[in-house]
């Protein structure tokens, strides 16, 4: 059984094509990065993906079921941290909860053990543990980011989405972002999707990659596939030194 499955997907908004015909299946437990320039459509396959946008035509299946509104067993991380600025990395944490308690309860820490138990697991996972009881408004943007990973991690689902969770961040920060992504899906067993920008990051931390232009997928393949031919048809006129550089940046700035 297939994770995702988007078959013939479609999207418009009045003229504009966001998605066009795109076709493909990812199995359980693989971490694919969707690549592609602003406005090739990776935003839009996220959020058909989640239930937050409906096709125009074609359908998208979760699980083998039908996506027709907000799926909210598939977690996502966005681009704007969206954290609580005056809550702490636990409380933000314990919002990823919310589907499974009343808004008061979560915000009141009236919540199940249970919930609280996997609020703690999930900052340690992003390596927060320590930093629990920080305000969020105190936090670099780094760390904000990775409290938001932590609270999709604590909605306990088996999907986990992040649309360009490392756009506003430094080289540095957005390693260590990757990073832990990365070892949360790995430690968790989670099908996970990342739509990212930065090829560099893409090549470093990505297993399998689906490559949009002008909303059609015109790649799907591994990392030996991803050639420079492909990544010119991709972003067209790609600054090559930027292409091939490693993104060894250090991580020291913001963790």
């Amino acid at each position: 059984m297939s994770a995702i499955r988007v078959e013939n997907l479609t999207k418009r908004y009045g003229e504009t094509v966001a998605l066009n015909d795109v076709s493909f299946e990812i199995a359980e437990g693989e971490f694919v990065i969707v690549l592609g320039i602003s406005g090739s459509g990776k935003s839009t396959l996220l959020r058909c993906i989640n239930g937050l946008t409906a096709p125009t035509e074609g359908a998208v299946y979760v699980q083998d079921e039908p996506v027709t509104s907000h799926r909210q067993d598939v977690s996502m991380v966005f681009q704007q941290h969206n954290v609580i600025e005056g809550m702490s990395a636990y409380s933000n944490a314990l919002t990823g909860a919310l589907s499974r308690a009343d808004y008061m309860e979560s915000l009141l820490r009236f919540n199940d053990r249970e919930d609280k138990i996997k609020a703690l697991e999930a900052l340690e996972t992003v390596g927060l543990l320590d930093e629990a009881e920080q305000r969020a408004s105190r936090m670099s943007g780094g760390q904000q980011q990775r409290v938001g990973i932590a609270r999709a991690l604590v909605q306990d689902s088996d999907i986990l989405l992040a649309d360009e969770p490392v756009a506003s961040l430094d080289p540095g920060s957005a390693q260590t972002v990757m990073g832990y992504l990365r070892t949360a899906a790995e430690q968790r067993g989670l099908t996970a999707m990342i739509s990212l920008h930065q090829v560099n990051l893409a090549r470093q931390f990505g297993q399998r990659f689906i490559g949009l232009a002008d909303g059609e997928l015109v790649f799907d393949g591994y990392g030996d596939e991803l050639t420079l031919d492909v990544i010119d048809e991709l972003y067209g006129g790609i600054d090559m030194e930027e292409f091939l550089s490693t993104g060894n940046d250090t991580a020291e700035a913001q963790q």
